[in-house]
């Protein structure tokens, strides 16, 4: 009564659903007196609206008192009507929480059918103590509806008997639903219409026919490959083949819809499974991988890690659609925010806002909820940027990690929970019931379409065996793996069912499994007959077009025309046209004068040269993207590539957008605070079209730690795996500046140590063909530009390569902000190339016979070097070199410097430590360099072997940054090694 006692001392203060509730209902039953109820009006809301809507204060209150001495029946009628509607409210709330969802019945929920006891009340932790003040005899009574329930149909009125007959069918039987903290009333009422509603989940007979048809399949193909190969590793679906009827519905119905591309990540379980029974994939082709036959390209991969793209006929829509299952390594969510770039992607380039192309996601219940990629994957989904327009999750419940309980996995109720934080609607539904999960999977399927939204459902079932097919589960789940062992799978269950509805009969469903395994037995004898794997036949996206278009032995120049460069300049360096009437920022005004400025002497700076890249790239046709956090403007204030109104929010303008009429399209965006996912995602984004520039920008190379993954398990190797080359480009601030050891360091030796290239490779590579082979033959490309007119170059290759490598830079930081990094405006200009080497063009080229040390050095180090040199006067006895692309290492202009300089010792200077840096990359490919030469001696100048990559002290910094520069430039400082194979350090 706490409510209604509320309303009657102040009408405003319970909302207006219940004030509406109060005198539309339960004050029906009074006399004409209620006509002189106070009027309210309310105002017009969307579907987005607030429960807490204002509306106009009555102008006077009612008594309580005054009420119930008219009508003494009143408050018990109030107490019964407010506990009904309270009883509807907790059922919507927390009946999933007394569902029947697990097979096994060993969890809270499942063991008990208590609907079908007579003498029936609704468990204690739904309703809690709303049931207070109804009795034994209100439950005959009948009780009006309120407008947010369908269980009713078409009637309005129930006894409450038959109340919480039809809560507990729609809410507590093998469909748990979760949607009440979803803040949109609309998308509220949707799913109480989609569950609630009288007979809405009952099939017809052919869609049973159907569900067994697949589910036959999905469990004999199980069986076959059991049967026939053992307890090899297959990381089987086996307790879980539901999700074979469950993704063919879901492609179903998307395809009916309009959906002809779906792009699927999962991981290794049931994988084989989907590619045979939803993909279509020949079973020849799947079979022939557990043979010991090699691949034909590669590494290859283990056959539950392939991706594949199948076109085929979806039978129930008579639609071509193409469907797309992206590698994924056992890094089990990696593929996540993956599948939701490539989406995007795909998207993009079909402009399409979701309609013709979609997501599916299958998970693991202990990945879904311990792996932090899946809430970064979770949250990319509704920012503009990021969104693919919604997603549906199938999480494959086994109730299981490995060997671990979930009560020692998670801290939340279900494992589905992180969903909760995009608001998504979540559908838990009980393995064991095909026709349950094929109804939540038209409900998913439709939500998805009309709001473009993530939906989840959560199968809860079980893993027959254990994580793999060799292993024992016994060990640590004796007791639930006693009674799996005991419970017939969900085919003989269902079976059973559909016999018993006289839907199919005995002989027809055996018949069904006979046929299957016929198919299978055939397609295994083909298999045998294989000579070797065809790692291209496992692609999950051909770009044949584009190599077959390709020399692949010449990369076209990347210079450009003068006056193209300077137009582009123009563009970024002037405000938006006046008609706009856009304000900026004043201090955004003085940079762009100071950018008209270098143009005018024909000089660019950092970011003048990067917007002459992209511009270029852009008119030329190409679709450039960059990404990362703070990227619109630029962690150091050097971009700028998003302008910002100042007295108008969300208003924003793009110079690069406007270059020409037929230009590509060009996306700068700020993303969220991660790493992992983001990098995941623009990867993605990057597989759809070999013609577009995908950037990721760390805001520290350090950062770029968090998706360590990402790196070694798809960029790094990827190529080898799975044929898949990659173009993404990463952008790594790096530099030692006294900022600290999380603020210095891209790590780049830990990219170097996984470069593919020999460092015994000739080093007589003096052709273009040659380089281009060596850039071709590693598995990317690592480059660390110390000049603008480098920075433009290395941007634009990435494009005019005849194949695609991941590109990762090492880009300045400090730097950015003085007037250090300047380029003439001809070293852009056609004719103009990437340097892979910067040689020393200063006084020492005049006399190199007289130069006394020659330092090899990459990056920022040599800006401190060539200063200091000027200081000591030192130009005409030390000569430095700049290597600006590491991989591959340039062994014909290494070789070509040292030559030049016949007397000079080889330093290779760097301002990292020892254990850090280049340093343990480039010794031995020196070596090589240096080859049948008496200089055969390379000393190392650095600072000493450390744990962190950089000191967090000024001070000491400082100091550092002193005795290196003395000990790399002091001639009469002992540097040398007579001794062939001996290499000094700073703290020798």
């Amino acid at each position: 009564m706490t409510v209604y006692n509320n309303w009657i001392k102040d009408r405003c203060s319970v909302g207006i659903q219940w004030d509406s509730y109060f005198q539309q209902t339960l004050l029906r039953s009074l006399h004409d007196e209620t006509s002189n109820l106070p009027k309210y009006r309310t105002h017009s809301t969307d579907c987005h609206s607030t429960p807490e809507t204002e509306y106009e204060k009555p102008e006077c209150s009612w008594s309580k008192e005054v009420i119930m001495s008219k009508y003494p029946e009143m408050e018990k009628l109030l107490s019964s009507h407010l506990s009904v509607v309270n009883l509807i409210r907790s059922y919507q709330m927390r009946g999933h929480l007394e569902a029947k969802l697990d097979p096994l019945k060993i969890g809270d929920s499942g063991i008990t059918d208590a609907i079908e006891k007579p003498d029936y009340m609704p468990p204690a932790r739904i309703v809690r103590n709303v049931m207070e003040g109804i009795t034994e005899q209100d439950k005959s009574c009948i009780f009006q509806l309120p407008y947010y329930t369908f269980i009713g149909g078409a009637e309005k009125e129930l006894s409450l008997k038959e109340i919480i007959y039809r809560l507990e069918k729609a809410y507590c039987q093998h469909i748990g639903v979760e949607y009440t903290f979803i803040r949109t009333v609309e998308k509220c009422q949707y799913i109480r219409q989609m569950f609630e509603t009288p007979g809405i989940t009952e099939l017809n007979e052919d869609t049973k026919k159907k569900i067994l048809y697949r589910l036959t399949k999905g469990v004999m193909f199980e069986k076959f490959i059991l049967k026939t190969i053992g307890r090899e590793k297959k990381f089987g679906l086996e307790g879980g083949e539901s999700l074979i009827p469950a993704l063919g519905q879901v492609i179903d119905m998307a395809s009916c819809a309009g959906v002809n591309t779906f792009i699927i990540g999962m991981a290794h379980r049931g994988r084989l499974n989907v590619l045979a029974n939803i993909c279509k994939r020949p079973l020849q082709n799947i079979f022939s991988q557990f043979s010991k036959l090699e691949f034909d390209f590669g590494s290859g991969d283990v056959k539950y890690h392939l991706g594949s793209q199948v076109k085929r006929i979806n039978a129930y829509s008579g639609k071509e659609i193409d469907i797309i299952i992206l590698p994924n390594p056992s890094h089990l969510e990696t593929v996540s925010p993956i599948v939701i770039g490539r989406t995007r992607s795909e998207q993009f380039f079909a402009h399409d806002e979701g309609d013709k192309i979609m997501s599916i996601m299958i998970h693991g219940d202990a990945a879904f909820s311990g792996q932090g990629v899946v809430y970064e994957t979770l949250n990319l989904s509704k920012l503009p940027n990021y969104t693919c327009r919604g997603t549906i999750h199938f999480v494959i419940n086994n109730q299981i990690g490995f060997t671990t309980d979930p009560r020692f996995s998670r801290s939340s109720t279900y494992c589905t929970d992180v969903g909760r934080i995009i608001k998504a609607p979540i559908f838990h539904v009980n393995g064991d019931d095909p026709e349950a999960l094929i109804h939540c999977c038209n409900v998913a399927v439709e939500y998805r379409n009309k709001y473009k939204t993530d939906v989840i459902i959560d199968i809860v079932c079980y893993r027959r065996y254990g994580h793999n097919e060799v292993d024992d589960p016994g060990f640590t789940q004796p007791l639930m793996y006693k009674r799996i062992n005991k419970l017939p799978n969900t085919l003989k269950l269902y079976t059973k069912k559909l016999v018993e509805e006289n839907v199919v009969t005995s002989q027809e469903a055996k018949e069904m499994s006979d046929d299957f395994m016929k198919v299978c037995e055939e397609q295994f004898q083909l298999a045998k007959k294989e000579k070797q794997h065809s790692i291209r036949t496992w692609l999950d996206k051909s770009w044949d077009s584009f190599f077959e278009n390709q020399d692949p032995n010449k990369i076209p120049c990347t210079g450009v025309k003068e006056g193209i460069l300077k137009h582009i300049g123009v563009k970024v360096s002037s405000p938006p046209p006046k008609q706009l009437d856009f304000e900026i920022h004043t201090q955004l005004e003085k940079l762009l004068q100071h950018r008209m400025d270098l143009l005018n002497k024909m000089s660019v700076d950092w970011a003048m040269a990067e917007a002459m890249a992209f511009g270029s790239l852009l008119i030329e046709g190409n679709h450039v993207r960059l990404s990362g956090e703070d990227v619109e403007r630029g962690t150091f204030g050097h971009r700028h590539a998003v302008y910002h109104h100042q007295s108008v929010d969300k208003e924003t303008y793009m110079p690069l957008k406007h270059l020409s009429e037929n230009q590509g399209d060009c996306t700068i965006c700020n993303s969220s605070l991660c790493e992992y996912g983001i990098v995941g995602f623009e990867l993605g984004y990057s597989m759809t079209n070999p013609n577009v520039l995908v950037m990721w920008e760390a805001q520290f190379g350090d950062f770029l730690n968090t998706a360590q993954t990402v790196v070694d398990c798809y960029l790094s190797s990827g190529e080898d795996k799975w044929h898949r080359q990659m173009g993404l480009v990463l952008l790594l601030p790096h530099g030692m500046e006294g900022a600290g050891p999380e603020h210095s360091s891209a790590r780049m030796e830990r990219f170097l140590q996984m470069c593919k290239d020999d460092p015994d490779y000739p080093s007589c590579l003096t052709d273009e063909e040659s380089v281009v082979k060596q850039m071709r033959e590693v598995n990317w490309i690592i480059a660390n530009p110390t000049t603008p007119a480098n920075y433009f170059h290395v941007l634009r290759r990435q494009i005019k390569m005849p194949f695609r490598k991941p590109l990762i830079l090492f880009t300045p930081k400090i730097l950015l902000r003085g007037n250090t990094l300047r380029s003439a405006l001809c070293d852009l200009a056609e004719g103009t190339g990437f340097q892979r080497v910067l040689f020393d063009l200063g006084p020492a080229t005049k006399n190199p016979k007289q130069v006394k040390r020659l330092i090899f050095c990459s990056g920022r180090v040599f800006y401190d070097l060539y200063k200091e040199r000027e200081m000591k006067k030192l130009q005409t006895h030390i000569a430095i070199s700049r290597i600006e692309e590491l991989c591959p290492f340039p062994f014909d202009l290494v070789r070509a410097e040292a030559d030049r300089y016949p007397n000079a010792e080889i330093c290779w200077v760097q301002e990292e430590h020892k254990n850090s840096g280049a340093w343990s990359y480039i010794l031995p490919r020196f070596s090589t360099a240096l080859q049948d030469t008496k200089r055969d001696v390379l000393v190392y100048v650095g600072r000493p072997p450390a744990s962190a990559p950089a000191t967090g002290k000024v001070a000491t910094h400082t100091k550092e940054w002193k005795q290196l520069m003395h000990e790399a430039l002091d001639l009469g400082f002992p540097t040398s090694s007579s001794t062939v194979g001996r290499f000094w350090h700073c703290n020798n």
